[in-house]
């Protein structure tokens, strides 16, 4: 299956709908553990990113994406975000199509930049844990099945670490208090890949 800029523009304008729904379930679960606004990151960044021009140049497409979430947001999620499209923008400049088997590599792309631009390591409770369970079960996925199981990894990664303490940001001054609790970060990639058409 080969996605280009329509499709893509597709998933984001998609996203972008979800996300919106689920902006003020983000902004509470947020306000738990740090500074409550994470729903209106999400929900702005993907509207202007859906906003934005997709151009039939894929890499570039990405690049746009990245720039709307750098408008929109300062926050360290928008950050992370805008990161993760900068990988996928560097790794497909110059083509205007790619195969849905690309997909775990892209990722696991972002995943490296995003380590690589924030202070968080594996098993942090994290969205980037998240990130890494996405790119192992697509890796194991049929192009069929890949959004399935995407967004069963980001659900299964919610509730497996629900019942640990945040190690890093501001949500790890809570200790403790953080377990029971669903990590924000997780929590809101779990609603972004909810987004994805099946």
């Amino acid at each position: 299956m080969s996605i280009d800029s329509a499709v893509l523009a597709r998933a984001v304008s998609s996203i972008a709908a979800s996300v919106q729904n689920n902006a003020e379930e983000l902004n509470a679960a947020d306000g738990t553990l740090g500074d409550g606004d994470l729903g209106i990151t999400v929900s702005r960044g993907f509207q202007e990113a859906a906003a934005a021009a997709t151009p039939a140049d894929i890499g570039l497409a990405m690049l746009e994406y990245a720039k709307a979430f750098q408008r929109v947001s300062s926050s360290s999620y928008g950050t992370l975000v805008a990161t993760a499209f900068m990988a996928a923008a560097k790794a497909l400049k110059g083509r205007e199509e790619f195969d849905a088997e690309e997909i775990p590599d892209l990722l696991e792309a972002a995943l490296t930049a995003m380590i690589n631009r924030g202070k968080a390591a594996l098993g942090d409770k994290t969205v980037l844990d998240s990130l890494a369970a996405i790119v192992e079960a697509t890796r194991n996925a049929s192009a069929d099945t890949m959004v399935a199981a995407a967004k069963a990894a980001a659900a299964d990664t919610v509730e497996t670490f629900r019942g640990k303490p945040n190690k890093i940001g501001r949500a790890r001054m809570f200790g403790d208090q953080s377990i029971g609790l669903p990590d924000p970060g997780q929590l809101a990639l779990q609603r972004i890949v909810e987004g994805l058409p099946s």
